[in-house]
């Protein structure tokens, strides 16, 4: 298991909104653990998460 980051530093590091990481953990878009209180969540499996929804550009054809 890679670092693990916490909410805020997952939010800092996707540039998001706490609210919205706390959103995909309830949609179950991204997976985190729960220790006491607090969510983790693996560095190594968010960015898996990011690179397996990645939608590449396709060059226009003429």
């Amino acid at each position: 298991m890679s670092r693990l980051m916490d909410t805020d530093e997952l939010a800092r590091y996707l540039k998001l909104e706490k609210q919205t990481i706390y959103n995909w953990l309830h949609q179950k878009k991204i997976s985190g653990m729960k220790v006491g209180h607090v969510w983790r969540f693996d560095k190594k499996a968010i960015d898996k998460w990011l690179f397996s929804n990645m939608i590449e550009a396709k060059a226009k054809t003429k």
